[in-house]
């Protein structure tokens, strides 16, 4: 069994070795594991091949064991160091990304409605005049004053309408879903000419194209 312990040691030092040596390498983390893990082997199949002078089945058998155990040590060591390879640069590049800019984000949908105007002072003016106007030609005595009056507001009412038409315009509608998972809606009233996956920034109250 001392022979098999010396064996074990030297394959870690040899391990830790290779190891230091192909990270001076710069190898990518799968390209490490794969080294790492022949290496792991061909240590395995010396530690069984010593296993063999052991001098009962019972020992050799336990060897076999231990070598094994070892063997899957290491591998357990070389899939977590791999692991830990891959995820720490995405990790620093989704935060560099996150710091780099909060206000980016993607359009998720856009959509175009068509937007009442208001009637105002003016509309109700004018189409109170008209009104007015043509009611005084209705009747006379009393009865003209009061067509003037019902012409009056009923020309107010329809000037209204008409203003409120005339100020009817089409609004286009963009969402959009920033880095950190919150939403916004922009209203525009032309066409902001973004679809659907467009990269987007905030650009004071508005936003751009990124």
């Amino acid at each position: 069994m001392k022979s098999l312990y010396s064996t074990l040691t030297s394959g870690l030092l040899l391990m830790g070795m290779v190891s230091t040596t192909l990270a001076e390498t710069a190898l990518t983390p799968k390209a490490q594991y794969t080294a790492d893990s022949k290496t792991a082997l061909t240590r395995y199949e010396a530690d069984k091949a010593l296993c063999n002078d052991e001098t009962s089945s019972t020992a050799r058998l336990q060897c076999r064991r231990d070598a094994k155990i070892e063997y899957d040590k290491a591998l357990a060591a070389a899939k977590a160091q791999m692991a830990a390879a891959t995820a720490a640069p995405v990790s620093a590049k989704t935060q560099t990304a996150k710091v780099a800019c909060s206000d980016c984000g993607r359009v998720i949908a856009v959509s175009m409605t068509e937007k009442e105007g208001e009637g105002g002072a003016v509309g109700m003016i004018a189409g109170g005049v008209t009104g007015a106007l043509l009611g005084r030609q209705v009747g006379g005595g009393f009865g003209k004053d009061l067509a003037t009056i019902a012409g009056a507001a009923g020309g107010a009412y329809a000037g209204k309408k008409i203003e409120e038409k005339v100020k009817t315009h089409n609004v286009w509608t963009v969402s959009v879903q920033y880095g950190d998972g919150h939403k916004k809606s922009f209203d525009f009233d032309k066409d902001p000419g973004l679809k659907v996956g467009d990269a987007v920034k905030n650009s004071g109250n508005i936003i751009v194209r990124d």
